[in-house]
């Protein structure tokens, strides 16, 4: 019975950790045309007193998603998928264009600016949050 009940309460303590990561600002780009792939982007915050590890992202409406991270090297823009990505406690981290992002394989239908899509986040410890990303018009220069 002791066992149960600690079972219990550890489950709700992990509950609670992830409650306070919070994703905002969830954002895809509309796709070019002749194109099946695109980038998300979107703000993550750590209010938990320990770090949490981002493992990656998936969505009914695309075949899959990947972690990435731009640099620069000797004047050469690079793209690399990365593993994973920790939040340390307290802290935020912005995926952006230029930097970490998320890029969205194979699309299954039409994207169409102003539309919601539904974006699953993992992490390591097997928790996940459900948000709505919007579609973003094509950045045009």
């Amino acid at each position: 019975m002791k066992k149960w009940i600690l079972t219990l309460c550890l489950g709700a303590i992990s509950s609670l950790a992830l409650a306070e990561v919070i994703v905002t600002d969830a954002t895809v780009r509309e796709i070019l045309p002749g194109r099946n792939m695109t980038a998300g982007y979107f703000s993550i915050s750590n209010k938990n007193n320990v770090a949490a590890e981002l493992t990656g992202a998936s969505s009914p409406l695309f075949g899959s998603i990947e972690l990435h991270r731009t640099s620069f090297k000797d004047g050469m823009m690079s793209m690399q998928q990365v593993e994973s990505v920790v939040i340390k406690a307290g802290d935020q981290i912005h995926f952006l264009p230029g930097g970490l992002h998320l890029m969205m394989f194979d699309v299954k239908g039409s994207i169409k600016r102003g539309q919601q899509i539904p974006l699953r986040f993992t992490f390591k410890d097997g928790q996940s949050i459900e948000v709505q990303a919007s579609v973003s018009a094509i950045a045009s220069h």
